[in-house]
């Protein structure tokens, strides 16, 4: 039976994994890499770390699998959304990739929206101009770094360089290439009067695929670091979004995904496209489905707030797991299900690296609000898991709002895995939340992108009609349901009650967003 790689090249580490033509998962490997924050509210990774934790998980999966390279028919690629990589003339990385929730080109978004019109923008775009998309970015390395960007010959998005390492090409596809900020969305290819503004050549920036589409094949250089053999085909892929959606078998309205990770994101896969014009409070990208858009809600800090309590909450925790032999996260859980829905009246705003969707503010900040001294440790963690899964509510309300459709919403990631996550969400969203036989979302996407252009399936939509199986179902608990309806518009209520005062304590310590 043919068999197909995805590699997702995600925030905190690198995937590769193997499916065969069922869809089955047959191995698969991480290795991690580093992030950097040299300054407040800045984000940077080295891109050669992304090459050298896709080589090793690579041959890692492939080894756990005793398979060589030959035995693959075709790779595809997923990753982190928006990131600047700038090479040389000697496809040298110029400076670190500047990443997604890096929030440094905020003046430059305005100022970008100001030459180009906000209307505009979104008729062209479909999407404001936010610190996290690529645009921006490219923006401040021009006023700030310009030597930097005079010297760039190519500019690439983090799976992009993968593939350039793979392949020797240039390339993306329009899911990734749309949260550039530099595309014309409705036409599926780049925009002229965006570049116009920027001041860049079209030259310098990847060819545009669609995501089944191959774009190249692995070079004898990547064969002998990944165990790839030579020659295989590596598919456009797409954004982890758009990958995951495909993962999930969101390609047809009214399915939704509901995706934990650092970031959390609510996905719905549309036949036209829908903008919300003039608001912009959610993002309109082309899906990874040829010819179909999708819409999106992006909260930045939902599994990061998490993490956020694993890395500095969570001493007592470490120390119970490492002696039971299992994850932290798995302590953490218990313990929050110790504490009551609603945490008697204890709300967590998790905007810890700004927010994205719905509010689009790079300087509103996380916090508890309503603590007293009957609250627990417990319910510090549950209430950033409810926070959390409000901002997600947050998202689905606009995309409704705009005439989508959820008549079933699947789960995936960390809160796939997680029946303290999948109980939550099912109470806040009020909605019973499906989970998958395979949830690995975005790495599996990509394999499904791979098994479309590697000819094991015709279309994306054979693909996923074959391989995605339903295999959970977490109804909402009715008393916590009745919980979180009551607490959910507080919680809308409490961002805008506390704006103005974000802004003053990032003045305060000359936070540079």
């Amino acid at each position: 039976m043919k068999l197909a790689m995805g590699i997702d090249v995600g925030t905190s580490g690198t995937r590769a994994l193997i499916v065969d033509g069922d869809g089955k998962l047959v191995a698969q490997a991480t290795r991690p890499h580093a992030i950097s924050h040299p300054r407040p509210a800045w984000s940077e990774q080295d891109p050669h770390e992304w090459w050298l934790a896709t080589s090793g998980a690579v041959r890692a999966a492939l080894a756990a699998a005793n398979l060589s390279g030959k035995d693959i028919a075709a790779v595809g690629l997923s990753g982190q959304m928006h990131g600047l990589v700038m090479l040389d003339e000697t496809n040298a990385v110029i400076r670190p990739a500047i990443l997604w929730n890096d929030q440094r080109s905020v003046v430059e978004c305005e100022e970008l929206t100001e030459k180009i019109g906000a209307e505009r923008l979104l008729q062209i775009a479909c999407n404001p101009m936010l610190a996290g998309f690529t645009a921006p970015k490219i923006a401040w390395v021009a006023k700030h770094e310009g030597d930097a960007l005079k010297r760039a010959r190519h500019i690439l998005l983090p799976k992009d360089y993968v593939r350039f390492m793979l392949t020797g090409v240039y390339a993306t596809d329009v899911s990734d290439g749309s949260g550039m900020l530099l595309m014309n969305v409705p036409e599926r290819r780049y925009a002229p009067e965006i570049l116009s503004v920027l001041g860049i050549d079209e030259k310098i920036l990847p060819k545009l695929y669609e995501s089944p589409d191959v774009t190249g094949t692995v070079n004898a250089q990547a064969a002998e670091s990944t165990g790839l053999a030579p020659g295989t085909p590596v598919v456009g892929g797409a954004g982890d979004q758009a990958a995951a959606a495909v993962g999930n078998g969101v390609i047809t309205e009214g399915i939704t995904c509901a995706t934990l990770g650092t970031s959390g994101v609510i996905f719905a896969a549309t036949d036209r496209l829908l903008v919300d014009i003039p608001k912009g409070r959610v993002h309109s990208f082309c899906h990874a489905v040829p010819g179909k858009w999708h819409i999106m809600g992006v909260v930045l800090a939902s599994g990061g707030s998490y993490q956020w309590v694993r890395n500095n909450l969570a001493e007592v925790e470490k120390v119970a797991a490492q002696n039971r032999g299992v994850d932290v996260y798995d302590v953490l859980s218990e313990e929050a299900l110790s504490a009551r829905p609603g945490c008697e009246g204890l709300i967590f705003l998790p905007y810890l690296t700004g927010e994205r969707s719905p509010i689009n503010d790079p300087y509103a900040r996380g916090g508890w609000i309503g603590l007293t001294m009957r609250h627990t440790k417990a319910d510090l963690i549950r209430s950033v898991v409810e926070g959390a899964s409000f901002a997600m509510k947050d998202c689905m309300s606009v995309i409704r709002d705009l005439g989508v459709k959820v008549t079933d919403i699947r789960l995936s990631g960390g809160g796939a895995v997680s029946p303290l996550w999948r109980s939550i969400q099912a109470a806040v969203y009020n909605k019973p939340v499906s989970t998958l036989a395979v949830s690995e979302g975005s790495a599996y996407g990509a394999a499904i992108l791979a098994m479309v252009g590697g000819g094991i399936y015709p279309s994306v939509e054979d693909a996923c009609k074959s391989v995605i199986k339903v295999t959970g179902k977490t109804r909402p608990d009715k008393s916590a349901a009745a919980v979180y309806k009551k607490l959910f518009p507080l919680y809308r209520k409490m961002y805008k009650h506390l704006k103005g005062d974000f802004r003053a304590l990032c003045d305060i310590v000359a936070c540079e967003v």
